[in-house]
């Protein structure tokens, strides 16, 4: 492909993403504080209250061991809310019509929404880290390992919410996988304890939940102590991008719930 051609697809990806990132900014009242508030709860609830009588977690203090569940929770939450929500609306308003008969490719459409739901995803996670701090001395021993799992996780979690986006047909449809399914998977998935204390059975269904790796690999970016491999961890989440992103591709290009 030309420079020639190359050029208009990065002007229209960089479009997408400022409208995204101007979005998120004009209506911050709604999506930074509030999980800020909710947070700065749980730290000051399963962290300070609860975690007094908890004790040690794995070998570190209670809240220690939460703190990068949360951070984790916050930034799937929000990476999943943004794009299903935004591109909903899109498709509630008929403008996707005009992005989908346009020169545009699918990955553009695709990579803009998804850029923009996971810089949601990373601010969040920023502000409840640093969050985080007021409550206990965070560390980073694997630097690498933390910011390429916030990045994967933020990326499958946009790549699910455009999913779940394309298939609704009404804005009761958008909340009801975060209630009934992205919810309970995110509280069994670890955030609040080791796996190790469940019975067998139990840890074999968590090991069924992908929140459970994202969880853990994170764990170890900050802590250096993890339930289950990170190598592991690490491929089931580059095969989740590479089949949502191949799906969310699909979906667009067969205009799936898309064209009237």
């Amino acid at each position: 492909m030309s420079g020639e051609q190359r050029h208009p697809n990065l002007v229209a990806l960089l479009t997408i993403v400022r409208r995204e990132v101007m979005r998120i900014l004009r209506i911050w009242g709604q999506t930074l504080v509030p999980p800020a508030i909710t947070m700065t709860l749980y730290f000051l609830i399963f962290g300070s209250l609860i975690g007094r009588r908890i004790g040690d977690m794995g070998g570190y203090d209670y809240m220690d061991f939460i703190v990068p569940g949360l951070v984790m929770m916050s930034i799937i939450q929000n990476s999943y809310g943004n794009i299903s929500s935004s591109f909903f609306g899109a498709k509630f308003g008929r403008h996707i019509e005009e992005m989908l008969v346009s020169p545009m490719p699918n990955w553009v459409i695709l990579g803009g929404y998804v850029t923009g739901a996971v810089l949601r995803g990373l601010l969040v996670g920023a502000i409840v880290l640093c969050i985080a701090m007021l409550f206990t001395h965070v560390r980073i021993p694997h630097p690498l390992v933390t910011i390429a799992t916030v990045l994967l996780g933020a990326t499958i979690f946009s790549l699910a919410g455009f999913v779940n986006a394309v298939y609704a047909k009404k804005f009761d449809d958008v909340a009801i996988v975060p209630t009934f399914i992205l919810t309970p998977l995110t509280y069994l998935g670890g955030v609040f304890y080791s796996v190790k204390m469940l019975p067998d059975w139990a840890q074999t269904m968590t090991h069924a939940n992908p929140v459970f790796y994202m969880v853990n690999a994170f764990r170890y970016g900050l802590l250096g102590t993890s339930d289950i491999p990170v190598g592991i961890a690490f491929g089931l989440m580059i095969g989740f991008v590479l089949v949502l992103g191949t799906l969310g591709l699909w979906l667009l290009k067969r205009g799936v719930g898309l064209r009237s």
